[in-house]
């Protein structure tokens, strides 16, 4: 069996992104947080960097699969820049009162889960950082050590949580 990988599952708005209260609809409001010398450096010691986010606005009809690709393009192009490089990104593209239940809108952990069976990671030596308990119980139920911060704090603040 091949050796399992470790990963930091990141949340998008409030972790990634400025967050901005309510859904970003547009690409002109997404404004990405200068987290690169802590991702690299998570990403230097061997973590997958995947984004794990609620994106119920396309349930609700406010933006367009189109549009969200091109905040994830930018979110990457802006990190690989700084020599960041994102492994993968799972949306939950959900919302309950347009869509009914799902197994990937968070607190679910089934994007964590995708993640995991994708990319062969052990949940115990990987974490979850977002900026809602839900992200943090995401993670708790997908096995993961969830770590909570407030919307926008730096994730170099939480480094030392990593090991």
């Amino acid at each position: 069996m091949q050796n399992k990988q470790k990963a930091v599952f990141l949340d998008r708005d409030g972790v990634l992104n400025r967050e901005m209260g309510d859904y970003v609809c547009k690409l002109e409001d997404f404004h990405i947080l200068d987290n690169f010398e802590a991702l690299k450096a998570l990403q230097d010691k061997g973590y997958l960097l995947i984004v794990a986010t609620n994106q119920g606005g396309l349930a609700k009809g406010w933006y367009s699969e189109e549009i969200l690709s091109s905040m994830h393009q930018k979110l990457r192009d802006t990190y690989r820049e700084h020599g960041v490089e994102f492994t993968d990104f799972y949306y939950c593209p959900h919302h309950p009162q347009f869509t009914g239940d799902c197994d990937c809108r968070k607190p679910k952990p089934g994007l964590l889960l995708k993640g995991i069976e994708k990319y062969n990671i052990d949940p115990a030596k990987s974490y979850f950082i977002g900026d809602r308990e839900r992200d943090v119980e995401a993670g708790t139920l997908a096995g993961v050590t969830g770590i909570l911060i407030d919307s926008d704090q730096p994730i170099s603040t939480v480094l030392h949580m990593i090991k």
